[in-house]
């Protein structure tokens, strides 16, 4: 990605003992906006995700690239007394370590984070989690799933009550969680040039799904009752919603009282704007199953496109509802250089999405495909006072691999 001046985080040394993807979503944000993110994977398979497959590039899974883009990847045996050693000797040298172990799996190895900070005062030393690392349910697993379902995003996915449950299209905690790892670990950096003192960092796949329940949690808070879901619905605002055109589905967004008094005569219906169920946004919320069985019929007399038109033109907030090829064939997303591409090792050019923050002064460097398992073992341990032939005698004994 093109941008003035250098990456923000240029200079910074992260170490990823991180897996599939709450962990490894906070070292590619870090990795993208320039720390050194050197990745840490299992002997003798790597990562579980470079099993993701299909998809796959001429045998690199597609999921795992799309991860572990703009790190460096070494491979160790970190149950073996030798591959603690080693991490024990690349934590000394790092800023920042990312680990989305379970609970205590790190502790037992002998390189948790009690075990290494005397080593590495100002370590930022960031943990994500299925639960977080206090309270009752601190030694449960993380799993997206899970995470939605105790959240309670579950519950408010979906068309109406008494249906199956259904989640999120999307990994949404996994993700959420992996970005929230990321401003955790740049907050404690800034506050480690403040006062030169690392920290821990933890959260959760858990918080994260919390997180997204804001306006359902006002609700319940205010009310002491659980809201249900809403389909494409908005818990607070009508009409604020998909309906189905002639052709496809369009989301049309009047979520206020002057975008709402353009809808009658867009959809051809101008005294709806005069009918008292109707009149404000408080009834039209008591009333929302009578506002959209009008709707209805009337969005499916004209196209996507037609409805499109109508609504620009009158200035009410309106969208498609896009297939994922869309969307990535879209100008804006082109435009905002969210589809790019980096160079693999091996594969050549390897599209990938792009950094979702633009900055002023400073930019991101997609540089970097992902690394094929031990690509940079013998580049990192070099670095990090190992000989040539001491990374050979950890090879031949099966503790590290050198692609």
């Amino acid at each position: 990605m093109s941008g003035a001046g250098f990456a923000p985080l240029e200079g910074i040394k992260v170490l990823e003992l991180g897996h599939i993807m709450a962990g490894p979503v906070c070292g590619r944000m870090l990795a993208d906006m320039g720390a050194d993110v050197v990745k840490v994977e299992r002997v003798p398979n790597g990562d579980p995700s470079r099993s993701f497959v299909p998809p796959e590039i001429d045998g690199e899974s597609a999921a795992f690239m799309m991860l572990n883009r703009n790190k460096r990847g070494i491979a160790i045996d970190i149950k073996r007394p030798e591959g603690v050693t080693l991490v024990r000797r690349l934590i000394r040298g790092a800023d920042v370590v990312i680990e989305n172990y379970r609970t205590g799996t790190l502790d037992q190895l002998g390189i948790g984070y009690d075990s290494v900070k005397s080593g590495n005062p100002g370590l930022v030393w960031c943990e994500i989690s299925g639960f977080g690392r206090t309270g009752p349910y601190a030694g449960i697993g993380g799993f997206d799933l899970i995470a939605q379902g105790y959240s309670g995003l579950m519950s408010l996915t979906g068309e109406s009550d008494g249906r199956t449950p259904v989640k999120c299209g999307v990994p949404v905690t996994d993700i959420t969680a992996g970005i929230l790892g990321a401003m955790g670990v740049v907050a404690a950096i800034l506050h480690r040039l403040l006062t030169g003192e690392g920290q821990r960092v933890d959260t959760s796949l858990y918080e994260a799904g919390i997180t997204h329940t804001y306006w359902q949690s006002a609700i319940a808070l205010a009310t002491g009752e659980s809201p249900g879901p809403l389909g494409s619905a908005h818990p607070l605002n009508a009409p604020y919603q998909a309906f189905e055109t002639s052709d496809g589905w369009i989301n049309l967004g009047a979520s206020t009282q002057e975008s709402w008094e353009k809808v009658p005569e867009i959809v051809g219906q101008p005294r709806l704007v005069e009918n008292e169920l109707f009149c404000d946004n408080a009834a039209r919320m008591e009333n929302l199953d009578e506002l959209v069985a009008v709707l209805i019929p009337l969005f499916k007399q004209h196209s996507t496109e037609e409805w499109l038109r109508r609504f620009e033109a009158a200035g009410v907030p309106a969208g498609p509802v896009a297939s994922l090829q869309e969307m990535l064939n879209h100008s804006q997303t082109i435009e905002r250089e969210m589809v790019t591409e980096v160079q693999h090792s091996t594969l050549g050019p390897v599209k990938t999405l792009g950094f979702p923050v633009k900055l002023g002064a400073s930019h991101a460097a997609i540089e970097r495909g992902a690394p094929i398992l031990g690509e940079h073992t013998l580049e990192v341990l070099l670095e990090n006072g190992y000989t040539k032939t001491s990374v050979a005698e950890l090879q031949r004994s099966s503790i590290i691999i050198c692609a």
